[in-house]
């Protein structure tokens, strides 16, 4: 495959008062270099999924950084043959991932994360450094953890992101005495999970930096099965961050 076209995810949690602003700044510079995917915007701050070429890439992450609010931005890369977006949109939202929790705020302090590879060390010795037993939780959606997720890892088949929280309170007895790591695709939602675990008194509670995507292009995706799902035309990436599409039944 040509691989030519470059694709990134990133996310950042960050106070942000000018919107609209910041909204129409952002789609000119994409849209000026030829960039296509989504961007949110919400006062929490700003989640992204783009595509083009590699100098309009970085060009614009460029600009952004420029921008101190987003100087920590870290970003995840992938490479297609196509570009898996129709248009370029930015778009503002009352969250950059919805919990409906707001007292949940990330940039105030985030949970303990847990490297790739350190949790690649941990997952083949079966326990942390405190020699207690890891287990993986899931925070996507059901329907991302059928196209793959990691061995053994907890899936409490939620249909979206805000029944996470009522999970928790069903099974949180089911945590005690080990160390959880929360993921997800790119880090955002695990993030956000990681903080609401920790407020509910779950302890030991980990979330995997960088989410599935960080994973596989640290690790290759030791101990995970499957590949990722992810919200383009691509559909899924395997651990070696290629697109997988999914097979599509048609119905009688």
């Amino acid at each position: 495959m040509s691989a030519a076209v470059t694709n990134i995810a990133a996310y950042l949690f960050v106070s942000l008062n000018d919107l609209p602003s910041l909204r129409e700044r952002l789609l000119q510079q994409a849209v000026a270099l030829s960039l296509k995917g989504t961007v949110l915007l919400a006062e929490e701050g700003i989640n992204l999924f783009l595509a083009g070429q590699a100098e309009d890439i970085e060009s614009w992450l460029a600009a952004l950084r420029a921008d101190p609010r987003f100087a920590p931005l870290e970003v995840k890369y992938s490479l297609s043959e196509d570009v898996p977006f129709k248009r370029m949109k930015v778009r503002i939202k009352r969250e950059i991932i919805r919990m409906d929790e707001p007292a949940i705020r990330p940039e105030g302090g985030r949970a303990p994360a847990v490297a790739p590879r350190t949790l690649a060390r941990w997952l083949e010795q079966g326990s942390d450094d405190a020699g207690r037993p890891v287990v993986m939780l899931d925070t996507r959606n059901a329907f991302e953890v059928d196209a793959g997720t990691f061995e053994g890892a907890l899936d409490w088949r939620i249909d979206r992101f805000t029944q996470f929280p009522q999970a928790v309170q069903a099974h949180k007895d089911e945590l005690k005495g080990k160390t959880v790591v929360s993921f997800c695709t790119g880090g955002i939602r695990c993030e956000k999970a990681a903080i609401y675990m920790a407020e509910q008194g779950v302890e030991n509670i980990f979330q995997l930096d960088g989410g599935i995507l960080k994973y596989f292009e640290d690790t290759g995706g030791v101990g995970y099965r499957g590949t990722c799902f992810v919200f383009d035309e691509r559909e899924t990436l395997d651990p070696a961050l290629q697109p997988s599409p999914l097979v599509h039944h048609a119905s009688n």
